[in-house]
């Protein structure tokens, strides 16, 4: 199966945008192949505006996210990984959605073992 994150992550976003509201990404910038502006990461994460007005060249696949942003007037090429990606959510509201390290896994959970079956149980009565 092919994992859910992205599915999400571009519904949730064309969610937000079709409400007229600003999309906001929450992403770690420690994460592997994450290339973001240095400059403008906080405790180790980065909030991106997602707007269409403010990126260019958006391209939401299912293993990356890559734009063009203007940051402090300087022009800037993003590359981030779909694990790196911690929220999607509206700016005006905060309306969106957290992933945590469920969304990560491309593997299906853990099956649980079934209940015990009990014997059926019939008593004749007269």
């Amino acid at each position: 199966m092919t994992p859910l994150k992205p599915y999400l992550v571009r519904s949730i976003y064309e969610w937000i945008i079709d409400n007229g509201l600003t999309p906001y990404l929450l992403v770690d910038a420690t994460a592997e192949g994450v290339i973001v502006p240095l400059a403008h990461v906080a405790d180790d994460k980065i909030i991106l505006n997602a707007h269409p007005d403010a990126v260019q060249n958006w391209l939401l696949g299912n293993d990356a996210l890559s734009f063009s942003a203007r940051f402090s007037g300087h022009s800037e090429n993003l590359y981030i990984p779909i694990s790196a990606i911690l929220a999607s959510y509206a700016k005006e509201n905060g309306k969106g959605m957290m992933f945590d390290e469920r969304f990560d896994d491309e593997l299906p959970p853990e099956p649980t073992p079934p209940k015990k079956a009990t014997q059926p149980f019939l008593k004749v009565v007269k």
